[in-house]
């Protein structure tokens, strides 16, 4: 199965539909993320692109409210906080400060901009 992403007119992702793979392939038997397109355009319209829900492409599994940029290739999950800044490689938000690595539980403080230990 194949996944792809509806995405508004600011690259915002709308919803993600799942395509049977034979829809994908051209008359060799290979793959064409175009002829998924032009499927999800016949169906629904609007604008498409094809999401991995395994990470193979465009970084991240395109989620509601994920961001499609087409510098780089990628979904971007909203930014959880402020402060948090962008990994490039993997695309996903990080915070400036690592979270400490041990057996308790931590949540962000965005005022403190640091991890505060939970009472569980």
């Amino acid at each position: 199965m194949a996944h792809f992403a509806e995405l508004n007119e600011n690259n915002e992702v709308l919803r993600v539909v799942v395509i049977a793979n034979p829809e994908l392939l051209d008359g060799d038997g290979v793959e064409q993320e175009s002829l998924g397109i032009s499927f999800c355009n016949t169906l629904f319209g609007g604008t498409w692109k094809q999401t991995s829900y395994n990470n193979n492409i465009r970084k991240n599994f395109a989620g509601i409210g994920f961001a499609y940029d087409s510098d780089r290739d990628a979904f971007i999950p909203p930014k959880p906080y402020a402060s948090w800044l962008l990994n490039e490689t993997t695309c996903q938000w990080e915070s400036p400060v690592p979270m400490p690595v041990d057996n308790n539980f931590y949540v962000w403080n965005e005022e403190t901009t640091s991890w505060d230990q939970m009472n569980v």
